[in-house]
């Protein structure tokens, strides 16, 4: 199978050439603002990518909850997280439906720093995006035991003070932070990468209001055993489904009503009602899809069978 390095070549290597974000990151520089011109370039690939019938299902409440951002209300939308194709995907459909652009213009992701700092190739696509740079805690797990684990503790720490000044300044500003919970993309076969990150019940709590979107289809497919250069473009319906607007506060209570005490096992049942609500949004959206996939099929046109010959 053509990776995505040689399938569109030509355009990766303009992606690269445009680049302008450090790969080393700093507390000075956790705040990343799209790089317009690479977006123009990641839409080409895009473009080529999603099939007729790919849509946002929902998408009244994502623009709600830019309404609710733009009255200096904060706001957070919870994506699934399938390739790292998602927000590019997200970007290349919002943009057609109301309001499009000035939704999108108000959606800061959270990255993780791995994001800057695994490759020039990485970091091209992902600048195309207004990105605040965090080290997550799953990375700093990673490394406990071994000499470098103090240093990169007390550097996280640092990181993340800033990121968390950052976060806060725009979310009261009008801006809607975007966060993928899972804090990876998920791999079949291992249900683990699919489990919410404690950490997200703390995220939500210091938010208004969110959404929650669940995704079927995949444009860009996961090499395991490899970077995002290795990984596998391929055309697909892509379907967005958006969750009405929920209080954050009143999302919480109900999940931890069981557990007034707090603690892990209070994070715990929100994350799995935040699990549960993307099963369910998932299912809707894949159900939707299917019916994309099948007037295709009566046309001759299946997932992967558009012309992807290098551009």
């Amino acid at each position: 199978m053509i990776h995505i390095d040689e399938q569109f070549k030509q355009i990766t290597e303009q992606l690269i050439r445009n680049s302008r974000q450090q790969q080393t990151v700093n507390p000075e520089c956790v705040f990343q603002p799209a790089n317009i011109p690479n977006r123009v370039l990641v839409e080409k690939i895009i473009s080529k990518l999603v099939l007729p019938g790919s849509r946002i299902t929902g998408y009244e409440h994502l623009q709600e909850l830019f309404h609710h951002a733009q009255k200096g209300e904060s706001c957070i939308l919870l994506l699934e997280h399938y390739s790292n194709f998602d927000i590019p995907c997200f970007f290349y459909l919002a943009q057609n439906y109301d309001q499009g652009q000035e939704v999108l213009d108000s959606i800061v992701a959270m990255a993780g720093a791995k994001l800057n700092e695994e490759s020039r190739f990485v970091l091209a696509f992902t600048e195309a995006y207004t990105r605040i740079v965090i080290y997550p805690a799953r990375s700093l797990a990673a490394l406990e035991g071994t000499p470098e684990y103090d240093d990169a503790r007390a550097w996280s720490r640092s990181i993340n003070r800033s990121a968390l000044r950052e976060m806060i300044r725009l979310k009261n500003s009008g801006h809607m932070v975007l966060l993928f919970p899972g804090g990876t993309r998920y791999r079949p076969g291992q249900p683990e990468t699919k489990q919410i990150l404690l950490e997200t019940d703390s995220y939500i709590k210091g938010f208004d209001h969110m959404v929650m979107v669940g995704i079927a289809g995949n444009t860009l497919r996961v090499n395991p055993s490899g970077t995002m250069e290795q990984d596998t473009p391929g055309t697909d319906v892509m379907v967005y489904n958006v969750s009405p607007v929920t209080s954050t506060k009143e999302f919480r209570a109900k999940a931890r009503q069981n557990f007034p005490e707090g603690g892990d096992e209070a994070k715990r049942a929100v994350t799995g009602a935040i699990e549960k609500e993307f099963e369910r949004l998932h299912l809707q959206a894949e159900q939707t899809r299917q019916v994309a996939l099948k007037g295709l099929a009566e046309k001759g046109v299946q997932p992967t069978s558009i012309d992807l010959s290098p551009q």
